[in-house]
């Protein structure tokens, strides 16, 4: 009897002992609540076990006005129909948060300054916590690595659904990969992160929730790719694949019904043919064509959605099924809405800044606004953040100029150490980074890893320009009509265009190295341009320098190896070689043919991909990297220094961000959906 008692008694206790509702625990108070099995986050099952609780759902009370505005969706069912049923529990930073509101920012233009606005609402397979170290679930409720790196599968959330309603499987992960990333007529060439030394991958699906990617060889970076980068390994398929003829036989049919070619043009339309998710959408068409549609975008996993898209801005509203609560079961995100402004022109957006009209910026902001927001902080009641950045600001040459006689000399180490040597980083710390910098060579990585020499990072950094003017002599650059300015070697006169966008650099910083150059007799004209002109000019081979941050951490060079092959970066990022890499992409049939550095540089790049972690494999050849890139200054480091991070005070359960840097995703490491507006 005794026995019998004290069993019923055990078993009664845990429902008794249970919250009716779940604690509202934050990073800041616990409330006893003991971690979970990742930093600041819980599987719901996990949580409640925690917290003995029982977890009951709500929602925004607008939702259903929000999804009223995401034409093509229908009406809405019960919250519990719409979440996973394993959502992710997110922790807040201080405290539980309120629903409403509209977050106000600032980009550039459509497709230029946009990454940090999109990094608030961005979603991947997983990410870095806030410790940039540690990867933790997002969309995948768990993944595994087998023991030799060559297969990765994801375990996603049963009844995860797209933002129009429809079920989220590990269809949508093969869809994209087999029929957009691998189809030549979306992408003429698949990203360098689908291919593994250059191979294609398998996916593999075992169940809706089941997603293996089988790789030729080990990429145990993959990983951290999906953990940083803006690519999304998944696109809906009950959506694109209508319009893609492997899934639909009528999908040209289809199209042209709605007043497209075929298929595939719809696709781009949606799409882009781009895996960058800011692509402008079909509202930026005619009317008369958008109205034909499905729907006005393709559907997201992301936070928010956008219903507007125009020439100024874009609009977004929350998301209905996303797949996030906090630990009071309330559906995330806690802002309904969200307003995205176009400005380019940098003084302006300091005003609008200054002005408090944003609640959150640092993509484009340079250290020398720093002085006026400080300066106007308390009275316009926002707070800036000065952070270390990973990338540093660098100028590269064009090595595969158009004009031959500039390709010699662009292409000549000399040249390029001579121009290194001529900078006085002492001046553009103090002068452009009020002396908080401290000069950097670019070696490949960043910031350097324990098996780069500490040697290459101060690599022809000195300011000497006797040693720049001998240099220049030495290859044949000398002032051959007496006006102070070298020629070409053939007699040739030569001006750098140095056309720049302060999306990517600080104009104070390119006005001081125009005239370090100058003072060795390399005359200059600088021209600040938009970052479309400036990217448009830099892919189309008509930068005589690039000019933009550069830096990637180890963690992400494992996982994409374009900052190592040419033209050592995408569209968005600081380019050189663009004939190079047009050799590289035909197989030598077109372009230049890169010098051997280069090409052991890709060798290297593959097998250091596939290296183990932290082995003795990985350190030499990573080592050889950094001493391959650094020594042939391709890119010219220069100071490497803090940025500023602006938010609004009413913008609540914010942290202070480890870095101000592109190279984690911006603010996706810091839980944006856990923002909210207390106003």
């Amino acid at each position: 009897m005794k026995k019998y008692f004290l069993v019923t008694m055990a078993m009664l206790a845990l429902p008794l002992s249970a919250h009716a509702g779940c604690p509202a625990v934050s990073v800041a108070d616990m409330k006893g609540v003991a971690g979970g099995a990742y930093p600041q986050q819980f599987e719901k099952a996990e949580f409640e076990a925690a917290a003995g609780c029982s977890m009951s759902f709500s929602a925004n009370p607008d939702i259903a006005a929000l999804n009223g505005m995401i034409r093509g969706n229908g009406d809405l069912p019960s919250l519990g129909e719409r979440i996973p049923e394993e959502p992710l529990v997110v922790v807040p930073y201080e405290s539980v948060g309120k629903y409403g509101g509209t977050l106000d920012a600032l980009s550039n233009a459509t497709e230029a300054g946009t990454s940090d606005f999109l990094s608030v609402r961005h979603v991947n397979f997983v990410r870095y916590s806030d410790d940039l170290l540690t990867i933790v679930p997002n969309v995948a409720k768990s993944w595994k690595f087998n023991d030799d790196f060559t297969e990765l599968t994801f375990h996603l959330r049963k009844g995860h659904k797209w933002s129009d309603g429809h079920p989220f499987t590990a269809e949508d992960v093969k869809f994209w990969y087999d029929h957009l990333m691998m189809d030549p007529k979306v992408f003429a060439e698949p990203k360098d992160y689908a291919l593994v030394a250059g191979k294609r991958m398998e996916v593999v699906i075992t169940d809706p929730q089941t997603v293996t990617f089988k790789m030729p060889a080990p990429k145990p970076g993959l990983l951290a790719h999906f953990a940083t980068s803006y690519a999304q390994g998944w696109q809906p398929k009950h959506f694109l694949g209508k319009f893609h003829p492997a899934i639909n036989a009528d999908a040209d049919k289809l199209a042209q019904s709605m007043g497209f070619d075929d298929g595939y043009a719809v696709i781009a339309a949606y799409y882009g043919n781009s895996d960058w998710t800011d692509t402008p959408s079909p509202l930026l068409n005619s009317p008369e064509k958008v109205a034909k549609l499905p729907a006005d975008v393709v559907p997201t996993l992301e936070s928010h959605i956008t219903i507007r898209d125009t020439a100024e801005g874009r609009h977004y509203v929350a998301n209905p099924y996303f797949h996030q609560v906090d630990p009071t079961g309330q559906q995330l995100p806690y802002i309904s809405e969200q307003d995205e402004v176009y400005i380019n022109d940098p003084q302006v957006r300091v005003l609008k800044l200054v002005n408090a009209e944003v609640d959150y910026k640092s993509q484009s902001l340079q250290l020398i606004d720093a002085p006026l927001l400080l300066e106007n902080q308390e009275k316009g009641n926002f707070t800036v953040d000065l952070r270390p950045e990973i990338a540093t600001q660098s100028f590269s040459f064009n090595v595969t100029s158009e004009n031959a006689e500039k390709r010699k000399v662009f292409g000549d180490v000399r040249f390029r150490k001579a121009m290194s040597v001529a900078i006085n980083r002492d001046e553009i710390n103090e002068v452009a980074f009020f002396g908080q910098g401290v000069a950097r060579q670019n070696i490949g990585f960043s910031p350097k890893p324990d098996f780069v020499d500490e040697k290459w990072l101060s690599y022809a950094t000195e300011h000497d320009p006797d040693a720049a003017k001998a240099l220049l002599d030495e290859i044949g650059m000398k002032d051959t009509d007496g006006d102070g300015f070298r020629e070409l070697p053939n007699g040739e006169k030569i001006v750098l265009n140095m056309q720049f966008a302060t999306q990517g650099i600080s104009g104070k910083v390119v006005e001081l190295v125009a005239n370090h150059w100058s003072q060795v007799g390399v005359q200059t004209a600088v021209k600040e341009v938009t970052p479309d002109e400036y990217r448009s000019a830099q892919s189309a081979n008509k930068l005589d320098v690039g000019m933009w941050k550069r830096g990637q951490p180890v963690a992400i060079v494992m996982g994409n190896n374009e900052m190592w092959v040419p033209p050592f970066g995408t569209y968005f990022e600081h380019r050189t070689g663009m004939l190079w890499a047009e050799w590289v992409s035909s197989n030598g049939a077109n372009g230049v043919e890169p010098p051997a550095f280069v090409k052991a540089m890709m060798d290297d790049i593959n097998a250091f991909q596939s290296a183990t972690p932290g082995s003795a494999e990985s350190a030499e050849i990573g080592a050889r990297m950094a001493a391959t890139m650094t020594e042939n200054l391709l890119y010219i480091g220069t100071v490497l220094a803090t940025s500023p991070i602006y938010r609004r005070n009413e913008l609540k359960n914010f942290t202070s961000f480890q870095t101000a840097s592109y190279d984690y995703y911006r603010t996706y490491p810091y839980r944006a959906t856990q923002w909210f507006l207390d106003e």
